[in-house]
C-alpha cells in the first residue's frame, strides 16, 4: 500500500466534531450560556493581559535578530508538541509584537494585542474601522501555525488574500514558518502546495470548494478505517494522496459579519454542465412568454419575498400562448415554472443592481460588498432566466454534485475565531451558529465621530435634492466626502447628477473595482467627492489628506439605509478612524428599496404623501418606521439563514453526500 500523507492520516481519523445544532431545552441552554459569556467582562481581562505583555517589551528589545530567531525556535518546539503554558502563549505574542516592529515597522498597540488574545481563545474581536485587525490576526495566526497543523485566515475577497499574505510574510517567516494565498487561476497542485503551508491566506469560496473536491474524492470513503481498507484491496476509487487540504484545523476569519452572515444566505455548490442542450430554447422561450403577461391582471408580484403567483387568467392565458411551442410546454407544471422563473428574473433581478454585463456574461453583483462574483451563478434556472432576458448567450443549467452550507462547512474547523468591524449586531446568531463570542475591543484613542440624525423625506426626489445641497454645503467647506450608494446603477446616476452640477468626483462600484485602491487612496485628499456602492474600501482605510483633520475630518453621506444595521455602520466607520475627526448621516426616503420590501407603516406614508414627494417628515415616529424596516429585514435573512442550513442538513441525512462525522 502506498504512504499516506500524516496529514490526511489525522484528518480522517480525528474527523471534525459534530455539527448539529442544539435543539429543544439544548438550544435555550445553549443561547444563556451565550448571553453569560457576553455578561462576564471578558474585555477587561484581555486588556489587562495585553498590557502585561507590552511591559515584556524590553525582554525582547535588546536581543539580535539571531538570538531572537533562538528564542522562537525554543518556543515553537513547545507549541509544535502541545507541551505550552499559559506563559508561552503570553510570550509569544510578546516575541511576535517585537518581530512585527522589525520585520513590517509595525508594533501592536495594547488594543491590538487584546483583539488577538480574543481570538486565540476562540471568539470574534469586534475591533473600529483602522484600528489594525489585519496586524492583530498575525499573532493568533503564529500560535496556531507553531502548533503544525496549518492555519487558514479568511478574507472577504482574493485581492484582500493576496494583500494581506504579501505584507505580513515577513513576520511569519522571521517566526520560521511558511506563508502562502490561494488564487482562483491555481491548479490542483499549485493548491495542494499552499494548503501545506503555516499559515493560508484564502477565500472562504475558496476553501469551501477545495473542501468539496476533497469530499468527492473520496466518494464513500470519508473516515480513516473504510478508507485504509478499500486502499489496502487496491481500490483505485481512493487515492488520497490527490486530496488537495490537509483538514480543517485552524480558521481566523477576517470580516467575520460579513463570511458568516452575509454568505451564509446563499450554499456552496460544485456544479458541472447539464446534459440537457434543449433546455436553453426553453429559457429564451420563456423569457418572450415573460414579456406577453401584464402584470396584476395575469401574475401578481410580492416584493418582501420576491414571488411570483400566476392568476387564473395568467394560467389561461399562459396555456394559449405556450400552444403552438408543444414538448414541455405541454405540461402545465413544467411551463408555469418556466415563466415565473423568468418573471422573477425581470421583477426583482435588476442591470446594475443585481448583477451586470461585462463580456457577453451576466455577472453577480454581491449585495453587501458591491463587488463582482464572476464565479457564482444563480441557481434554478435563475441565471438562464436573466441571460435570456438579456438577450445573452443562454448556458445550459448546471447539475449539482456537491453542495455546503457555508454555516456548517466553518462549524467544521476545530478552532474557529474572527475579526469584524461590526459584531455587535449579529453576536446572538454568531453564538447560536458558530459559538462563537464577540468580544468589543475599545477604539485605541476615543472616537470623534460625530452620526447626525437622519432625514427622511416622503419620495426619492426630495432625498436626491436634499443630498445634493449637502455635498454643496459640506464641499464649499473643503472636506473629502463620501456618498454611498446600494447599486451600480445609483451610483453612476448620482455621478452624472454632481457632473452636471459641476462637482468633480470619483465613482466606485463593481465596474470600476480594478480601480479602487487607487480610488480609495485619494478619497481622504482635501475637496474629494467620492461615490461608492458598499464595496467603498471595506478592508482598506481611507486616509485624511494634508489639512483635512482641520477641517473636520471625512464626511459620508449614506443614500439609503441597508437591511441590516451593521451594513450602515460599516459606512459610517470610514469616516473619524483612529481618533480622527469626521461625520455621517443618512438620508432615507418612503420608498427606497428598504422601505418597499418591509413596509410596515411606511406605505401608509407613501401614499399620504404622494403628491408632495419633496416633504421632509424627519422625526422620531418616522425613525421608528426606518429602524422597524431593518429589524424585519433582519429577521427575514436569519430564517433565510436558517433555512439554508436546514435544506443542508436534511440533504445530508436523506441523501447521504456526506457521512456521519462531518
Amino acid at each position: 500500500m502506498e504512504h499516506v500523507p500524516s496529514t490526511t492520516w489525522r484528518m480522517l481519523s480525528n474527523g471534525p466534531a459534530s455539527v448539529a445544532l442544539p435543539q429543544g431545552l439544548d438550544a435555550m441552554w445553549h443561547r444563556a450560556t451565550g448571553i453569560a459569556k457576553r455578561m462576564t467582562g471578558r474585555k477587561g481581562a484581555l486588556l489587562r493581559q495585553a498590557e502585561d505583555i507590552v511591559s515584556m517589551e524590553k525582554r525582547f528589545r535588546h536581543l539580535s535578530d539571531q538570538r531572537l530567531r533562538d528564542v522562537i525556535s525554543q518556543v515553537r518546539d513547545r507549541f509544535c508538541l502541545g507541551r505550552e503554558s499559559a506563559e508561552d502563549c503570553i510570550r509569544a505574542f510578546a516575541i511576535v509584537r517585537e518581530v512585527a516592529d522589525r520585520t513590517v515597522g509595525l508594533r501592536p498597540f495594547t488594543v491590538q494585542i487584546a483583539a488577538g488574545l480574543a481570538m486565540a481563545s476562540g471568539s470574534i474581536a469586534e475591533m473600529a474601522t483602522g484600528e489594525g485587525k489585519t496586524l492583530a490576526a498575525t499573532m493568533p495566526a503564529v500560535i496556531a501555525g507553531w502548533r503544525g497543523r496549518g492555519c487558514h485566515v479568511i478574507t472577504a475577497n482574493e485581492y484582500l488574500a493576496k494583500r494581506d499574505a504579501e505584507w505580513m510574510a515577513p513576520i511569519f517567516s522571521f517566526c520560521g514558518m511558511t506563508v502562502g494565498c490561494i488564487e482562483n487561476t491555481m491548479t490542483p497542485a499549485e493548491r495542494k502546495h499552499i494548503y501545506n503551508a503555516d499559515i493560508t491566506y484564502c477565500t472562504s469560496q475558496e476553501a469551501a470548494a477545495d473542501f468539496l473536491r476533497d469530499r468527492l474524492t473520496l466518494g464513500r470513503f470519508q473516515s480513516l478505517p473504510t478508507a485504509l481498507l478499500r486502499k489496502i484491496s487496491g481500490n483505485p476509487d481512493v487515492d488520497l494522496n490527490h486530496l488537495i487540504q490537509r483538514g480543517l484545523e485552524c480558521a481566523i476569519v477576517d470580516e467575520a459579519d460579513s463570511v458568516l452572515i452575509d454568505e451564509a444566505v446563499t450554499p456552496l455548490i460544485i456544479s458541472g454542465a447539464g446534459r440537457n442542450p434543449d433546455q436553453v430554447e426553453a429559457y429564451e422561450q420563456a423569457a418572450r412568454l415573460a414579456g406577453e403577461l401584464i402584470s396584476k391582471s395575469d401574475y401578481s408580484s410580492d416584493k418582501r419575498f420576491r414571488e411570483i403567483n400566476l392568476t387564473r387568467i395568467g394560467r389561461r392565458r399562459l396555456a394559449e400562448l405556450s400552444e403552438p411551442l408543444g414538448g414541455i410546454w405541454a405540461c402545465p407544471r413544467r411551463r408555469e415554472e418556466l415563466v415565473v422563473q423568468a418573471l422573477v428574473a425581470g421583477e426583482f433581478f435588476l442591470r446594475d443592481k443585481h448583477y451586470i454585463v461585462d463580456n457577453g456574461k451576466a455577472v453577480i453583483i454581491d449585495e453587501f460588498t458591491g463587488r463582482q462574483m464572476p464565479d457564482r451563478t444563480w441557481r434554478d434556472g435563475l441565471h438562464q432566466a436573466i441571460e435570456a432576458k438579456e438577450g445573452l448567450d443562454v448556458n445550459p443549467a448546471k447539475e449539482t454534485y456537491a453542495r455546503i452550507s457555508f454555516q456548517r462547512f466553518f462549524r467544521l474547523y476545530r478552532n474557529l475565531s474572527g475579526m469584524t468591524g461590526t459584531g455587535t449586531e449579529t453576536r446572538s446568531e454568531l453564538w447560536q451558529t458558530y459559538r462563537l463570542p464577540v468580544v468589543v475591543i475599545p477604539p485605541r484613542r476615543p472616537s470623534r465621530r460625530n452620526i447626525l440624525s437622519d432625514r427622511i423625506f416622503a419620495g426619492a426626489a426630495g432625498k436626491w435634492k436634499a443630498v445634493m445641497a449637502e455635498v454643496h454645503r459640506v464641499h464649499q467647506t473643503g472636506r473629502p466626502i463620501l456618498i454611498g450608494t446600494r447599486s451600480v446603477q445609483a451610483s453612476e446616476n448620482l455621478g452624472r447628477l454632481l457632473m452636471d452640477e459641476g462637482l468633480s468626483r470619483q465613482v466606485l462600484n463593481a465596474v470600476h473595482q480594478d480601480r479602487e485602491a487607487q480610488i480609495i487612496a485619494g478619497a481622504g485628499q482635501k475637496g474629494r467627492i467620492t461615490v461608492a456602492t458598499n464595496m467603498a474600501g471595506r478592508g482598506t482605510d481611507i486616509r485624511l489628506g494634508s489639512g483635512v483633520d482641520a477641517l473636520g475630518g471625512l464626511h459620508v453621506i449614506a443614500t439609503e439605509r441597508h437591511e441590516a444595521r451593521r451594513i450602515d455602520r460599516q459606512l459610517f466607520g470610514r469616516c473619524a478612524r483612529q481618533g480622527d475627526p469626521g461625520s455621517a448621516r443618512a438620508y432615507v426616503s418612503m420608498d427606497d428599496e428598504l422601505m418597499r420590501r418591509h413596509p410596515g407603516m411606511a406605505s401608509a406614508v407613501l401614499a399620504r404623501y404622494s403628491r408632495n414627494t419633496d416633504h421632509e417628515i424627519s422625526s422620531a415616529w418616522s425613525k421608528r418606521l426606518v429602524d422597524g424596516a431593518q429589524v424585519r429585514a433582519e429577521r427575514a435573512s436569519f430564517r433565510q439563514r436558517r433555512e439554508v442550513l436546514r435544506t443542508d442538513t436534511w440533504l445530508d441525512e436523506h441523501l447521504g453526500f456526506t457521512v456521519k462525522g462531518l
